[in-house]
């Protein structure tokens, strides 16, 4: 598809990914105002504190940013962050580099401009019994080439088989419309994706994740975003109501702290996001938005 024929796609994408920020910070906040008994039910319900993120290019031009959604101590989320962002310029050396040899394009020395826009999100709940979650789909543009990019997956330091189940669950009746063979090969990819090798263990029970996807079909795969998308608060909200009022002790924070110095370890030393962010200029707090408020290593 030529360049011009992009822009309205572009301008679409965009728009969808604020469209699913702002349902999701709704929901979360409403979440927090229906938190009325346990441990944080006397403290004020939290809210979102927003914030636009800017970059400049190398010659101090505009370069695109977003916005930065982060609520923190709240009733059930003790951290969790909300982000949006478009982004645009050119591509340095060495994310050329990467991006050629990951893609195998050709012409990313002779032409480096490229456009990306999406949402990310990462919550840390107050109770170890809710699971953490991950949320992010993206649109990623070059001269060269696009594609779509995203998933969610459950990050319980306490597991519980029935909340896995209905996550993986939504995440596939959402994808079946697409083709039956989307949610095991996206099921499969996240196990793979989020698996920390220093480690020799998952940071969590997975759910679907894709990269680098293109048909050449845009508006199907923009559909199949969209659906990825729609699927989260469905899948993770009844895990939160399951588990939100349940007691918990100092053993569970305690394991609950631990668990999440796993996912920052996966998070700083894995994530391609995390490096991709860092690696083109963005804010950084927006980029390291994902780190827990708290965690422990033992």
């Amino acid at each position: 598809m030529v360049e011009d024929a992009m822009e309205s796609q572009k301008t679409q994408a965009a728009a969808w990914f604020k469209t699913l920020r702002d349902e999701i910070v709704t929901a979360f906040q409403t979440l927090e105002d229906s938190q009325t008994v346990g441990p944080f039910a006397d403290a004020p319900a939290g809210r979102f504190e927003v914030s636009e993120t800017t970059r400049a290019s190398d010659d101090g031009s505009d370069a695109g940013g977003g916005l930065m959604s982060v609520m923190r101590g709240g009733r059930v989320f003790e951290k969790v962050g909300v982000n949006i962002s478009t982004v645009y310029g050119t591509l340095g050396p060495r994310a050329q580099a990467a991006m050629a040899a990951r893609k195998g394009l050709d012409g990313m020395a002779d032409d480096p401009r490229f456009w990306a826009s999406g949402i990310s999100l990462v919550a840390h709940m107050q109770s170890p019994h809710t699971p953490a979650v991950h949320m992010n789909t993206r649109m990623f543009w070059t001269p060269h080439a696009w594609w779509f990019g995203g998933g969610s997956d459950l990050n319980p330091c306490i597991e519980y088989a029935e909340d896995t189940a209905h996550f993986h669950a939504v995440q596939k009746a959402h994808l079946d419309p697409h083709g039956d063979g989307h949610y095991p090969r996206l099921k499969a990819w996240a196990d793979d994706y989020f698996y920390i090798p220093h480690r020799g263990r998952a940071r969590g029970v997975g759910g679907i994740f894709m990269d680098d996807h293109c048909t050449g079909d845009w508006a199907a795969d923009f559909a199949l975003t969209q659906d990825i998308g729609r699927a989260f608060l469905p899948a993770f909200l009844p895990c939160v109501e399951a588990r939100r009022n349940m007691e918990w002790g100092a053993a569970d924070k305690d394991a609950q702290l631990v668990h999440r110095g796993l996912y920052a370890e996966y998070n700083l030393v894995y994530d391609r996001g995390t490096k991709f962010g860092l690696e083109t200029g963005h804010d950084a707090n927006a980029v390291l938005m994902s780190l827990p408020p708290m965690a422990k290593w033992v």
